[in-house]
């Protein structure tokens, strides 16, 4: 029984000094991004050794800061348009609760009842969201600050409107910065080409960026993709869901946001690597699996990932197909379709 006691003993000793040595690194490079990196932004974010740094993970204590900075600001909101949009929400959520349908009609470009559906849905995605967590919903500490935001961009972008899997962006975004700074973050990541692509159901782009994928998919995993086609098994079963969310549903919070760090890092490329990361990794159990299977395993992925093995399946993916990068992929496969288009007007209707 000493014996034992001994071996325990001496594992948590070690577990201990391994979780201190983790706080130390942490807090060492969250001193250095807040004294080298963050006042000489403009300078020091592409180097070499903070590209290095960025894909070690950012200390959360600055990730929200460095989010801020990566995203930018392209659309100039403020603080006072965040403030005008929230309030705009609130005298429309007042106006529906009491039964008026008649008010902002000419303001929103929609119709009332399409507005309510969005404010319902609303309701109901922030009850789902992080569900694990309890702090979103009602009665939890962020709940407020969730619906606000998510309501304020309703009113920002009628156009977009409100779209299942925009709570769980807008979600990360608030455990990592203020509420007036998460609603300029996610307009701003919602307003890049891809995520506009998936949020406005663009289906013409959302293909294209299928076929892209498809393109390094066959690269890096042929006897995956193999086993995928003869199973029918195709990418937006499972991409649609990891785009929307920003891979925030289907990955443990403390992936997604090392997700998120990368991802802010290098663009719209660095989701479908994670995509093709996380193929690499279950490989050998999707090859095995059939398609109803695949699907289920892929929409919510094993709990006990990780960060090592996951970081280390991403950067064994190459992102060149035949000396071509992403984006070239990418713009090659849009022109050939804008081609098409223009050849057959017939199917534009």
């Amino acid at each position: 029984m000493g014996r034992a006691k001994f071996k325990e003993a001496q594992r948590r000793k070690k577990q201990l000094q391994e979780r201190c040595k983790l706080e130390e690194s942490i807090g060492n490079a969250a001193l250095t991004w807040n004294n080298e990196i963050l006042p000489n932004w403009e300078t020091t974010s592409c180097s070499r050794k903070v590209r290095e740094m960025w894909w070690q993970g950012i200390p959360p204590s600055v990730r929200g800061k460095v989010w801020s900075l990566a995203i930018g600001n392209e659309l100039n909101i403020t603080h006072e348009l965040y403030d005008i949009c929230l309030s705009r929400a609130k005298d429309r959520w007042k106006s529906l609760s009491m039964g008026g349908s008649e008010m902002e009609n000419e303001d929103s470009g929609l119709p009332a009842a399409d507005r309510e559906a969005s404010l319902e849905l609303i309701k109901l995605d922030i009850s789902r969201t992080f569900p694990s967590l309890c702090i979103f919903q009602k009665g939890g500490p962020y709940h407020d600050m969730l619906h606000s935001i998510l309501g304020a961009y309703t009113c920002y972008r009628p156009d977009v409107g409100y779209v299942q899997g925009m709570s769980f962006i807008a979600a990360v975004l608030i455990l990592n910065l203020d509420t007036p700074d998460a609603f300029i973050a996610f307009s701003n990541l919602l307003n890049k080409p891809c995520q506009m692509a998936f949020f406005r159901v663009d289906h013409g782009l959302m293909l294209t960026y299928f076929a892209a994928f498809e393109v390094f998919f066959e690269e890096n995993l042929p006897r995956l993709f193999a086993h995928f086609k003869k199973n029918n098994l195709t990418p937006d079963i499972y991409l649609i869901d990891w785009i929307f969310t920003l891979y925030s549903k289907s990955l443990p919070l403390d992936l997604a946001c090392r997700v998120w760090d990368v991802f802010c890092r290098d663009g719209e490329e660095f989701l479908f690597r994670t995509a093709l990361g996380i193929l690499k990794l279950f490989e050998d159990i999707l090859t095995r699996m059939d398609f109803i299977h695949i699907a289920q395993f892929l929409t919510k992925l094993p709990e006990d990932l990780t960060s090592e093995d996951f970081f280390t399946s991403i950067a064994a993916i190459q992102m060149q197909s035949r000396n071509k990068k992403w984006a070239q992929v990418l713009s090659a496969l849009q022109k050939d379709n804008r081609e098409m288009e223009n050849r057959s007007p017939a199917l534009k209707r």
